[in-house]
């Protein structure tokens, strides 16, 4: 909660920094698909990627005449992957196969970003923009997934987790902006409650497409 509070007492610091800079303020709802993985320590069963979804509210910051400014966001965002867990005899044994792991997340992004401004024109038709910066999950709920013998859970989770987020995609019309990124999770999402230290990080593609007023 302390790290939640002081995400939010940042993105209140730049709003106000906004007004004195003159920097021009706008918000959006997004939505997107993605693509998602669990990279595990250890490589000892398959893990398959899942389509899941993004959807929430964004905000863009950008300094008129430099290009570059800030967006932040709040979203829902799911993620996961398809563990095969039956292909090792210490899950087979509790009748576990292929469980599928889903987290849905509270998500809130701060990017720093820099969108070509000067382009004779055509940024009023389209303009590129990159972006990157780091991400900050919160846990809400998960899979409820257990093994036939009444063992419970083969997994526990770590409650949200840091992730470092790259990305690109274009600006249409100066409302519209379809992009890309691509999430490398720093800490542990999940740990398998069999093995000390099998641990996963998030691994995601996301696709999006927000509208600006």
């Amino acid at each position: 909660m302390k790290r939640l509070a002081a995400i939010l007492a940042a993105i209140a610091s730049l709003l106000v920094l906004s007004q004195t800079a003159s920097a021009q303020f706008r918000y959006a709802p997004v939505a997107g698909v993605t693509i998602n993985d669990l990279d595990f320590k250890q490589d000892l069963f398959t893990v398959d990627r899942t389509v899941g979804m993004q959807a929430g509210v964004m905000g863009e910051l950008m300094f008129p005449g430099i290009g570059f400014g800030i967006d932040f966001a709040l979203l829902y965002n799911q993620m996961g992957a398809k563990t095969h867990l039956g292909e090792r005899e210490i899950w087979s044994t509790s009748g576990l196969k292929s469980p599928t792991v889903l987290l849905h997340n509270i998500q809130i992004p701060l990017h720093l970003r820099f969108k070509w401004t000067r382009m004779g024109g055509l940024e009023e038709y389209i303009a590129p923009f990159v972006y990157g910066g780091p991400d900050f999950a919160l846990t809400v709920g998960h899979s409820n997934i257990k093994g036939d013998d009444g063992s419970g859970s083969p997994f526990k989770y770590s409650g949200g987790d840091l992730g470092l987020t790259c990305g690109g995609g274009f600006e249409l019309w100066k409302r519209w902006q379809v992009s890309v990124q691509y999430t490398w999770g720093m800490t542990y999402m999940l740990k398998t409650r069999k093995l000390d230290n099998m641990s996963a990080k998030n691994r995601q593609w996301a696709f999006r497409v927000a509208y600006f007023f």
